[in-house]
């Protein structure tokens, strides 16, 4: 049943003011953001210390970790029954923070950035996002079937995402194949430790701290979304593929500039494709808290088109961490226009669908 939800609990009705969910919004939104960028410098300390590299940290660390707030988002929505809303989340965040990378291109003024992060893991990770999001599309195109609720692709989407890791650690510590150096190529190149940051412990528990606050704006921002859909009369879809996708995602955008200030370059660019790998994963929670059956039964074309819309840009940006041109137009490379021209236009068509 698309677009059913249940009846709101009393805790949650703080949020059913239009003017209370707007200002829940952007405080939530705000606070994410600010947290995203201690996140970030934690990250890159943690890659240092621990020696698994700033392309594997960024994409299974830092990159789980920014999307806490998504995944909150989506289960708070499945949980109450908008399955719309869960769904487009997860998608449209993963939508939103490919076109980071392309922000952060046109930031990095030294070279194309695809170029600069060259890395086997990203470019797995890549791949990986690819078939993970294929999974998805076709449980929705495929007649209805699930188990207690739960459809079988879910499942096999966890179990891809953890064979996915194992391929990406073990290019980290056995690449079979390297890019060629050129001037503009940065290195990941360890750092040393800086006794000012404190033990290794204490930088974990400082993240553990920075992951509840994420948790705790993910809830307020799915509560607020509804309330927000309905007052301003905007479907679910464009609410949770817009509107609570870029700001749970804002950590993302955050993130990935301040490692590119910093020139933890492959921090920045799997960061984002590690966390929209784990953004797939949004999918096997809702699933598993929609109780109304499988979500992917409970959303119709809008959903096929999000994933077929993400599946695009991620294709463009493979490209360009093949293709690895060095300056391109203006010092970014065609990938970044092309993955702007395509989210401008994704986004466009689904507010004339309405």
């Amino acid at each position: 049943m698309v677009g059913a939800h249940r009846p709101t609990k009393a805790c949650f009705r703080m949020f059913d003011q239009p003017q209370i969910a707007l200002i829940g919004f952007i405080v939530a939104a705000a606070v994410i953001a600010f947290a995203g960028i201690w996140m970030s410098s934690i990250a890159d300390k943690l890659a240092d210390r621990t020696g698994f590299g700033e392309a594997l940290v960024g994409g299974v660390l830092l990159g789980a970790a920014t999307s806490l707030s998504g995944t909150v988002t989506s289960v708070t929505a499945a949980l109450n029954g908008h399955a719309e809303l869960a769904v487009a989340n997860a998608v449209g965040g993963i939508a939103a923070q490919t076109v980071f990378l392309a922000i952060a291109d046109i930031l990095y003024r030294k070279s194309n950035l695809e170029h600069a992060a060259a890395s086997e893991t990203n470019l797995l990770q890549g791949a990986l996002l690819v078939v993970l999001l294929a999974l998805p599309a076709l449980a929705i195109a495929t007649p209805a079937f699930a188990i207690f609720a739960v459809h079988p692709v879910t499942p096999l989407l966890v179990a891809v995402y953890i064979f996915g890791l194992k391929l990406s650690q073990s290019a980290q510590e056995q690449p079979m194949w390297r890019p060629m150096k050129t001037e503009e190529t940065r290195d990941d190149i360890p750092e040393e430790p800086d006794p000012n940051d404190g033990s290794t412990a204490s930088l974990f528990g400082r993240f553990a701290l920075l992951l509840v606050v994420m948790g705790v704006c993910g809830w307020v921002l799915a509560q607020s979304a509804v309330t927000i859909s309905q007052w301003a009369n905007l479907s679910q879809t464009i609410v949770g593929s817009f509107f609570t996708a870029i700001a749970t995602s804002l950590p993302e955008l955050v993130t990935t500039i301040a490692a590119v200030r910093r020139g933890a370059l492959q921090l920045a660019v799997g960061g984002i494709i590690g966390g929209n790998t784990f953004d797939v994963l949004f999918l096997v929670a809702a699933d598993a808290a929609y109780r109304d059956g499988s979500i992917f039964h409970a959303v119709g074309d809008r959903a096929l088109f999000l994933l077929v819309w993400a599946i695009l840009m991620t294709g463009i940006l493979l490209l360009g961490l093949i293709r690895r041109e060095r300056y391109g137009v203006g010092r970014i490379g065609f990938e970044s226009a092309a993955l702007i021209t395509v989210f401008i236009g994704g986004v466009a068509i689904q507010a004339v669908q309405g």
